[in-house]
């Protein structure tokens, strides 16, 4: 009997399943093992206990596993992946693969086939695989440089738009509720800690955003439409490049989303979608969001096989 591992090492939380050739037999997770978030000594002993927990809910030794993928943000960085392998080849037997969390999503939902993953949650990333395996990665930069239309631009574009407005007089209630959010008595204490170096989390302010947004603040529904439009004009710029490439640029593209953004504040998802029937036509979303724990399942079990 084979045994396999799948690891969704997300931001917030770390998924894993252990599962035979057809069905999972544990399943358990635990907070972020990304080292950026928590650190090499707790994402460590993080990762060991789960491993551990899933087995024993398996009813399987460690050292059984015929194969392991790993999905963690960050991998593009030697330490990370360094550190991700090491610790999963002193745990468990059995080859392992260290990957992006983009790439196990993307496979979540096309199975090493064609398509596109838009990742928009605190922050936002896009990638595409034509028919004969090409990678077309956009964005990514961090929220500094890009990550256009993820809850941390939603974020500092919601306080951006309520000192804008403002200015100009029109009327929003989003900077009192960032203020209460904050716990600040003033405006001009809402200034210092918007600037603030390292700076407050502004993919926090979501809720609020969309709260007003659907109280009919109509600041807060075009910061949130903008974060539609965005996303769309960079699953279309993937499109692009796909086509270019492609043999045949009339199949159908499918896309694929994950991410906190996309999955739970409709008014976003909704704008990107519409804004992809004008912008990209030959595209097509696919109902609800990927599994990516599922993808990081069927790349252990492929490679095996």
């Amino acid at each position: 009997m084979a045994y396999f591992i799948g690891i969704d090492a997300g931001g917030t939380k770390t998924r894993c399943v252990l599962a035979d050739e057809t069905k999972i037999l544990g399943r358990t997770d635990c907070g972020s093992i990304k080292l950026m978030r928590v650190g090499e000594v707790e994402a460590t002993a993080r990762l060991r206990r789960l491993l551990e927990e899933t087995a024993t809910m398996a009813g399987v030794s460690l050292q059984q596993v015929t194969g392991s993928c790993v999905g963690i943000g960050g991998v593009s960085i030697p330490a990370v992946r360094e550190w991700c392998d090491t610790e999963m080849r002193a745990m468990v037997s059995g080859a392992v693969e260290v990957c992006g969390d983009e790439e196990i999503a993307l496979d979540g939902a096309f199975r090493g086939g064609p398509g596109i993953l838009a990742v928009s949650g605190t922050g936002s990333i896009f990638l595409g695989r034509s028919a004969d395996g090409t990678m077309y990665p956009v964005g990514g930069w961090g929220p500094v440089l890009a990550d256009e239309g993820s809850g941390w631009w939603i974020g500092v574009e919601a306080v951006r738009a309520g000192f804008w407005a403002k200015d100009r007089g029109i009327k929003t209630n989003l900077l009192a509720e960032v203020q209460a959010a904050w716990g600040l008595g003033s405006l001009g204490e809402v200034v210092e800690k918007g600037n603030d170096r390292p700076g407050p989390d502004f993919a926090a302010l979501v809720p609020l955003v969309v709260r007003c947004a659907e109280g009919g603040d109509e600041m807060a529904r075009a910061v949130l439409q903008r974060a539609g439009a965005d996303l769309a004009e960079l699953i279309t710029l993937v499109a692009v490049k796909m086509m270019e490439t492609s043999g045949d640029s009339k199949d159908p593209i499918g896309v694929a989303y994950v991410g906190s953004i996309l999955e739970h504040v409709t008014i976003v998802r909704e704008t990107m979608i519409a804004a992809l029937k004008e912008s990209a036509p030959q595209t097509y979303v696919l109902e609800g969001a990927v599994n990516a724990l599922e993808g990081a399942l069927w790349r252990a079990r492929t490679a095996a096989g």
